[in-house]
């Protein structure tokens, strides 16, 4: 698929904090979803870790993919509460969120956000991104490129998660 015409990719904008709140609910059940007082904090701080993908045609956003950088090797819950933990100069990205509408899921966009935000993260010197999932998106990481380390250090949302990593040096 020629994604380039169809979307933008690119930083978020401030004022499209509320679409970000409002996909991050649809994507992700409550008791995993990233608050609206955390989900702007993140944006306020480090809105150059978010690559957001807007539909050409709507001018809204079809999703999304988020992260905090920090020096850190480990995920741990606290990256997505506390903000304090976002390090800009850190070589690594903890990310936080891949959220695809579920009208715009299975055209591999979710596929292309990673590829080009792993390129542009790459570009500022990054060395690896890690993130947690759920068994059931083990292989579709794996297909992305990432290495399952096993099951994660996280409780978040009461739910078992592996944690993985893509080196992207």
């Amino acid at each position: 698929m020629q994604f380039d015409d169809r979307f933008e990719f690119r930083d978020i904008k401030i004022e499209e904090s509320d679409q970000a709140v409002a996909i991050e609910q649809i994507c992700f059940p409550p008791n995993e979803a990233c608050s609206e007082k955390c989900m702007k904090e993140r944006i306020g701080a480090a809105s150059e870790l978010f690559m957001v993908v807007m539909d050409r045609k709507t001018g809204r956003l079809a999703g999304f993919l988020n992260g905090l950088s920090t020096k850190e090797s480990s995920f741990r819950d606290d990256f997505f509460t506390d903000i304090s933990l976002y390090d800009k100069e850190g070589g690594n990205i903890m990310l936080l969120g891949l959220d695809v509408l579920p009208e715009y899921r299975g055209q591999g966009l979710a596929r292309e956000i990673v590829r080009r935000y792993a390129l542009r993260e790459k570009e500022k010197g990054r060395r690896k991104l890690i993130l947690t999932c759920l068994d059931s998106k083990v292989s579709m990481y794996l297909k992305f490129g990432f290495t399952d380390l096993g099951i994660a250090n996280s409780t978040w949302g009461g739910e078992e998660w592996h944690e993985m990593s893509y080196l992207i040096d």
